[in-house]
């Protein structure tokens, strides 16, 4: 039997123009992104259709306009449109349980703009790093940043394919991980264009921040079963959606 997932993408997705298509086709496209800049404090619409680019990739900025623009395209499926699974990269996660029916298209926007701020600041506070690892095993992966891990602070951050890892950390550290991955067998190791060392113990003072707000939130049971991020697992929990989404900020991405 054939069944339909939802999966959604994270930041690194955004682009210029960004679902800027359904938004000039649709009155309720408007509206909604109308009611995301007031939340925000800033026209959402404005930057992700006209950019620059440079500031459409600022943490703060980039999470809340990619969650805006799922969740956009989201919203146009007719309410008889029915789906068995879903499941997002990351920020993705959200827009996940927006479409499951956990939270408001305003409750989620509200948990990701401060994690986005968040994770910007401690971005900022505590700089670090992220590298993609390509064509090593993850046993390997392992010995590797147990080896770098005697540099500083460094782990896996995503399992993103068979033969795709990305590490997250202090920049030393990662930079090591990097070079000893190669002398691994790794065919390439590239560091990433990012502002801070996601989904890694850096991330620490965000995760305080977004605990936070989270609990000021009421989490629904979900539609259909939520993968989540921090365990691979589907479930319609609210209460263990509410836990992961928590974890998932300084936890590898499986």
């Amino acid at each position: 039997m054939t069944k339909r997932a939802f999966i959604f993408p994270g930041q690194a997705s955004q682009e210029v123009g960004m679902a800027q298509d359904i938004y000039e086709a649709h009155d309720s496209i408007k509206k909604l992104y109308k009611k995301a800049g007031e939340i925000l404090g800033f026209n959402v619409a404005n930057i992700s259709f006209e950019g620059p680019f440079e500031a459409l990739t600022e943490t703060k900025v980039t999470q809340p306009a990619i969650f805006t623009a799922s969740a956009a395209l989201f919203s146009l499926l007719p309410k008889t449109y029915t789906f068995d699974m879903t499941a997002g990269h990351s920020l993705g996660e959200f827009t996940a349980l927006f479409a499951a029916g956990v939270m408001s298209f305003e409750d989620a926007l509200k948990i990701v703009k401060v994690r986005a701020e968040a994770m910007q600041i401690a971005g900022e506070e505590k700089a670090g790093t992220m590298a993609a690892i390509i064509n090593l095993s993850r046993e390997d992966m392992q010995l590797v940043i147990k080896h770098s891990q005697l540099k500083g602070i460094v782990q896996t951050a995503n399992f993103n394919a068979p033969g795709q890892i990305v590490i997250s950390g202090e920049k030393e550290a990662v930079k090591y991980a990097m070079e000893a991955a190669k002398t691994a067998g790794a065919k390439k190791a590239l560091e990433l264009s990012v502002s801070g060392a996601f989904h890694s113990p850096l991330m620490e003072s965000a995760k305080d921040a977004l605990k936070r707000v989270i609990r000021t939130v009421e989490f629904k049971t979900a539609k259909v079963p939520v993968y989540c991020n921090v365990d691979g697992l589907g479930t319609t929990d609210p209460k263990k959606l509410e836990e992961n989404l928590i974890l998932q900020i300084d936890s590898p991405v499986l």
